[in-house]
Parts: structure tokens; sequence; C-alpha cells
């Protein structure tokens, strides 16, 4: 409690009561700082670090799950090896469809071969009734065919359009490899920008504290200066 304090209270003009309650609030208020001080510095703790839009500072820890240049590096290099093994897929899939097609195609034609045989022996002998079931399972046989070799003619084509709608993988890969590009040349630029003359191990070193500093009370006055000059003389 400050003088004033104690003055205002002898002469009744403030209450023990009043009192309390500032104490209790300034605990709350202190309390509140150390948790916030607590939580800001797990938070950005580079063991618990996450990169969220709500923070824009500190910037994140320049680990290797935040270096960009070097994330975007593995993008590429993951995306065109997924890639790869997609096309590759892609290629035994279409190649086995051409095989069966002409498989399809080849039974087809020992079909048909059954049908005129069928229709001749048909036509000759009228009262068999055989050779007119056997006309009737292959034609029936041939249109099933025929169905099944429309599937994979199908299946081939929609095999080509994937592959078309892959190339746009390999346009996204060179737009972000153009973003590494920038970004490269931006960074080269500020280095730069920013050189010096100097060599940094050449450097004098920069003060901790300096008159006119909020962030701490320990700063050195002119008094402590002096002192320690003179004692330097005195050595």
């Amino acid at each position: 409690m400050t003088q004033e304090e104690l003055d205002a209270l002898m002469n009744g003009e403030m209450d023990l009561d009043e009192e309390d309650g500032d104490t209790e609030l300034s605990a709350d208020i202190a309390l509140e700082e150390e948790v916030d001080d607590e939580s800001f510095s797990t938070e950005h703790d580079p063991n618990h670090y996450r990169v969220s839009a709500m923070h824009s500072w500190p910037p994140p820890p320049p680990t290797d799950d935040n270096k960009m240049v070097h994330q975007l590096d593995d993008v590429t290099k993951e995306s065109e090896e997924k890639a790869s093994e997609i096309f590759d897929l892609i290629e035994g899939i279409s190649n086995d469809l051409g095989d069966g097609e002409k498989q399809v195609k080849s039974v087809n034609a020992v079909i048909k071969s059954n049908i005129e045989l069928f229709e001749t022996l048909s036509v000759k002998f009228p009262h068999v009734e055989a050779f007119k079931t056997q006309l009737t399972k292959n034609k029936e046989a041939s249109e099933n065919m025929g169905e099944i070799l429309e599937i994979f003619q199908n299946g081939g084509d929609t095999i080509m359009n994937v592959m078309d709608i892959m190339q746009y993988q390999d346009i996204h890969r060179q737009k972000i490899e153009r973003v590494i590009n920038v970004m490269r040349a931006l960074s080269t630029y500020m280095n730069h920008l920013f050189s010096g003359k100097i060599d940094d191990a050449k450097r004098v070193s920069s003060a901790v504290h300096l008159p006119g500093d909020t962030s701490t009370d320990d700063i050195v006055s002119s008094d402590d200066i002096e002192a320690l000059l003179a004692s330097f003389g005195k050595k």
C-alpha cells in the first residue's frame, strides 16, 4: 500500500473492501497474464508449433516441416513419382483391355462361323431340331460377345481420357517449380540487398539495453557508466 492510499484510508476516503477488491483484481489480471504467457510460449514452441492464420507472430521455426522451398521440392518430387506409378498402372490396365478385346473378336469369329454352318444345315435338314437349336444359341452368344466387346472398347476410351487428365499433373508440377524459382530468386535478391562490406564476425555487438527501452527496467544509467570508467582508471 502506498503512502497516498494509507492517507486516504486514515481520512476515511477509501474502504478496505475496495482495497481488497483492487488487490484481487490485480491478482486476477496477473494470473491471466501468466496463463497467456504460458500458452504463448507453448503455442510457439518449435515442438508444438502449428501453422495458424489467426497468428502472424512469431514466424514458424525454420524446421524441415516449415521450410517452404523444401516442402515444395518434396511435393514436386513425390507428385512426379506417384504420377509415374499411376501411369504404369493405367498402361497395364490398357494392355489388358486390348488383349481382352482381341480375344473377344477371335471368339466371335468362331461363333459367326458356327452360325453360317448351322444355317446351312438347318436349310438342308429342316427336320433336325438340333441344328435350329444350336443356330439360335450361337446367335445369342454372338450378341453377348458384341456387348462384351463394346465394354472393352469403352474401357479403353476411358483409360485414354484418364491419361489425358493426368497430363495436368505435369502442368501443376511446372507451376510449382516456377513458384520455387521465383522464391529462390527473391531470396538471392534479399541476401544481396542486405549484404555488407564488414564480416559479421568482426562487427561490434549490439547493446542489450538502451535508455528509453520499455521492455525492461535493467537499464544502465549515465552514473553507472561514469563509475565503471572511473574504476578502470584506478586499476
